[in-house]
């Protein structure tokens, strides 16, 4: 069973044993109008998601990364009334072509919204990196379950047996989480400085407003804080 997580109500940075607090000055208008493709290859801007309701909208780096799939699985095992319960819209977007996104979500069993910028315009303009950067006193992520030999293993098996042989996105772009909401609001932002530097589920979600944590250690079970 998953230890209870306090609330968060601050920006968090991992880059230390104890939180730190952190601003990342992003402004959604420089993006609004950016386009997103669903899985049929249909575009809508970026605002969509946000406009309306509060949104968890996580970027990943590509759809082999091994990382990002182990990370995409466990978002895929939050109970749907953990969302609805609080109001909040989940989102994951990735940067490859957007006839991978099928196969992804298979992949994954993850069950909500799902978009691809292909041209990786809203990653640029909201600053996510192109590089890795790893500190001695990183925390590693709790939902990244392969270690990195064995993960790079998967991950070239997955471009070697794939329809297209292709890395399903720029292998050098890092990912982030941003919650925004309604209208241009951001509430909280980070960009991750590695491949395992995603920030924890239940954070997340707790910030957004949620209510429950998630124990991801096998099956999803709910705990009531």
């Amino acid at each position: 069973m998953a230890e209870v997580v306090s609330p968060i109500t601050r920006q968090v940075t991992k880059g230390s044993q104890e939180n730190v607090t952190c601003f990342v000055d992003i402004n959604l208008r420089d993006v609004e109008d950016c386009l997103i493709y669903d899985r049929h290859g249909v575009s809508i801007p970026f605002k969509t998601l946000y406009q309306d309701r509060k949104s968890v909208i996580i970027f990943v780096r590509n759809f082999l990364c091994y990382s990002c799939k182990e990370y995409v699985d466990d978002l895929g095992k939050i109970p749907r009334e953990v969302l609805e319960d609080a109001e909040i819209r989940l989102v994951v977007i990735g940067q490859s072509a957007y006839h991978h996104i099928k196969s992804f979500c298979l992949l994954t069993e993850y069950p909500y919204e799902i978009y691809v910028d292909p041209e990786r315009r809203i990653y640029q303009k909201l600053g996510m990196k192109r590089e890795e950067t790893f500190t001695d006193s990183a925390q590693p992520s709790p939902h990244v379950k392969s270690g990195v030999f064995m993960g790079q293993i998967k991950t070239i098996w997955r471009a070697m047996t794939s329809p297209a042989f292709d890395f399903q996105g720029d292998l050098h772009q890092q990912g982030g989480a941003i919650i925004a909401g309604p209208g241009s609001k951001v509430h909280f932002s980070h960009l991750d400085m590695n491949r395992l530097d995603h920030m924890p589920i239940n954070w997340l979600l707790q910030l957004a407003g949620a209510q429950k944590t998630i124990d991801f250690s096998d099956k999803p079970k709910i705990i009531h804080i």
